[in-house]
């Protein structure tokens, strides 16, 4: 290998939102977007730009522009209404909607860093659940305090040293209305630059923008929603059938002009919402000119099963051509180094992290050596939601990584549409239909509530369809705003909300986000909606309290929830559901979660609130294995603690980690489970009652994972 050769690294950050804009009050519901926009959309491009000879690609959705070009517009959220009533003007009910929405941030990065707004929680929180008491103790400087900090907490740390944010920081608190008020007007003053800063930079050469199809739909699923049945042959689907591949390729084109009319020119590539593709969705990019896409290595492994071939034999750092499909190229992310920045590095020491990575890339590059000319490696995550678990908002991290790239004598970076152009292509001879989520479509289809929500909007379309085929001299802009509300609902976001794949805060309101959309598809067509859509599809917890892994994780064993993403992806077992109103009345326990990577089993036990060892006299959990071992963990001061092969630590939550040997001899197979909490040799609680909760850990060759 010539010692000049380099590695090619293509990164790609995805930034998206849902459509959170309610044409019925003619505002956004929730103001995740302006968030966003305030502490990811403007700085990342513009780190990105700082080291010369970097390549980025960043992809951005229409339906988030569109969002921006709202606010830009005069358009607001809720919380930025709130925000605007002078603090001695604020009624009662108006300081409770406060009170409980405007701390919703990262408590850890967003909150306990900065003196005053951590205060202010601390007084909210010790009024326990009682928001009325917390309305009353709180004065009119600390209402207008809290209003500037739940917006200045999320002004990105690239932007603290510009006026009016920087003499706002300094002063700290009691702020004024004008105080509050010049933020305020920074604010959208910022979302006006986003646009123009991703072309005047993509102009320069110095990034690439990618697309998304515009509302972010999950495109396989709109061609036929079968396609599911291919990596799921046993899926339960919606009653109708939904195949409209014409919309598929609205969605294409319709990002197609926007791009058009922004950057003057056509998109290169797209990355597919959810990295979501199948064959026939590869014909219609290929056919709109779309030259590449991309999706993750899980689903390369799978397509090579589909093709009767070993997946080892189809590296993610290979470019791709479908067969029959010449014209467009496929690329497949790295997992294991995607997911390092997504979910690992947060807690480390920037410096220390970015060596990491930059040591996984040179170990990849000495396994590549004799192919360097026809290998990139693919980095593509989401780019706007991991930061708020960084300090300073990963930006240390990111300008400690740029740099090394940049310096770097066997690395390189390209843009995707650079990697799609100049390393030669390998034939794939099939492609499974599926996402880069378990490379399937479970998260959007076969739940009850899924399939309700599918249901109504292929009675929706039928319904549109129909009137437009019924009355040719329709007016064209009514029947031009049915279909975009038809289309808004085509979007994935709804769907990831329904069923108990996740549940947060916010369920109901994307039910009646999405409900609306149809609905205004009847109203905009003077046409009664069915009843059915004045009913919430989202029906409150899961309905089952079992849900099993999707993915690899490996959680750091510090007894907290040391982020949001931490557990993302392990099975959960929900004892506040499982046991009877008398068990759930006297339990400790309230959620265990389980997962599992290459080495090890993990096991996370969350107690209720207020959980305390009062009346439980040498309190201990047991991990009981059927067929396997046994692991008695002791509830007493906290801390950790570690035996012949596991170790615990034990705080707000108790985390253990548990080699895969010390289980299973080939260190994998059907794992089965029960969760017992002693007081002593008395047995009080156990979980679950009948039935074990079962692990199965697949084979290293069947986890359809690559790590280096």
């Amino acid at each position: 290998m010539s010692e000049n050769k380099k590695l090619k690294v293509a990164f790609l950050w995805h930034m998206h939102q849902p459509y959170y804009f309610n044409s019925e009050t003619d505002r956004f519901e929730m103001p995740w977007v302006r968030f966003h926009a305030l502490k990811d959309y403007l700085d990342m491009p513009l780190m990105a730009a700082e080291k010369a000879g970097l390549r980025i690609t960043f992809n951005l959705v229409p339906s988030l522009l569109d969002q921006l070009d709202l606010y830009c517009q005069g358009k607001v959220d809720r919380h930025l209404e709130l925000s605007r009533i002078p603090a001695r003007e604020l009624t009662f009910e108006q300081k409770r909607e406060i009170i409980a929405t405007f701390f919703s941030a990262h408590f850890p990065r967003m909150i306990e860093p900065y003196t005053r707004y951590r205060q202010l929680y601390r007084k909210k929180e010790s009024c326990g659940e009682d928001l009325n008491l917390a309305v009353e103790i709180f004065s009119s400087a600390e209402w207008r305090d809290l209003q500037v900090w739940s917006n200045l907490a999320w002004v990105d740390p690239m932007f603290r040293q510009q006026p009016p944010i920087k003499g706002i920081f300094e002063k700290g608190r009691d702020y004024t209305e004008d105080d509050k008020n010049a933020l305020l007007e920074f604010e959208i003053d910022l979302l006006k630059k986003i646009v123009p800063t991703y072309k005047r930079l993509q102009d320069e050469g110095r990034i690439e923008v990618s697309f998304t199809p515009y509302y972010h739909p999950i495109l396989p699923l709109l061609i036929d929603t079968d396609a599911a049945r291919e990596a799921l042959p046993d899926i339960a689907l919606p009653r109708q059938r939904f195949a409209f591949p014409e919309d598929a390729r609205w969605h294409v084109d319709a990002a197609i002009k926007k791009y058009q009319e922004i950057f003057g020119r056509s998109p290169a590539g797209m990355w597919p919402s959810e990295g979501s593709l199948s064959e026939s969705t590869v014909r219609l990019l290929a056919e709109a000119g779309i030259k590449w896409a991309a999706s993750d290595q899980d689903l390369l492994a799978s397509s090579a099963r589909k093709s009767g071939l070993d997946p080892r034999q189809f590296a993610p750092h290979t470019i791709y051509a479908l067969e029959g499909v010449p014209g467009l190229k496929l690329l497949f992310r790295d997992k294991g180094l995607s997911d390092r920045i997504g979910f690992v590095y947060s807690g480390w020491d920037p410096t220390r992290a970015a060596n990491d990575f930059i040591e996984a890339l040179n170990n990849i590059r000495t396994l590549l050596k004799n192919n360097l000319d026809n290998a990139v490696v693919p980095v593509i995550l989401d780019g706007e939601n991991a930061w708020e678990y960084y300090p300073d908002d990963g930006i240390l991290f990111l300008r400690k990584l740029y740099e090394a790239l940049g310096e770097s004598e066997t690395l390189e970076t390209v843009f995707f549409s650079d990697a799609a152009d100049k390393v030669p292509s390998t034939v794939l001879p099939r492609l499974l239909a599926g996402s880069w989520i378990n490379h399937n479509f479970r998260i959007w289809i076969g739940h009850q509530e899924d399939n309700a929500a599918w249901d109504l909007l292929s009675v929706a379309r039928k319904t549109l369809a129909e009137y437009q085929k019924n009355n040719p001299q329709a007016d064209g802009q009514r029947l031009a705003r049915a279909w975009r509300h038809l289309h808004a609902a085509e979007g994935s976001d709804w769907c990831w909300w329904y069923g108990d794949d996740h549940i947060s805060a916010f369920n109901r309101e994307f039910d009646e986000l999405y409900r609306n959309h149809l609905r205004f598809v009847y109203t905009t067509l003077e046409l009664p909606p069915p009843p059915e859509i004045s009913r919430a599809i989202h029906q409150g917890r899961t309905e089952s309290f079992i849900i099993k892994p999707e993915a690899l994780v490996t959680p750091i064993i510090d007894g907290r929830l040391t982020h949001y993403y931490e557990w993302s992806g392990a099975g959960v077992y929900d004892c506040s559901r499982a046991g009877s109103a008398m068990h759930r009345a006297e339990r400790k326990l309230d959620n265990i979660h389980f997962a599992y990577d290459y080495e090890a089993v993990y096991i996370r036990l969350d107690f209720i609130r207020g959980f305390n060892l009062t009346g439980l006299k040498e309190a201990k959990i047991s991990l009981e294995f059927v067929e396997a071992a046994n692991f008695e963990i002791p509830l007493g001061a906290e801390g950790a603690g570690q035996g012949s092969g596991y170790e615990y630590y034990y705080r707000n939550i108790l985390e253990t980690k548990i080699m895969r040997n010390a289980l299973l001899k080939s260190g994998h197979g059907a794992l089965k489970m029960f969760v017992k909490l002693n007081s002593g040799n008395k047995l009080m609680e156990k979980w679950p009652v009948d039935d074990p909760i079962v692990i199965d850990i697949p084979e290293r060759a069947r986890e359809l994972f690559w790590q280096v």
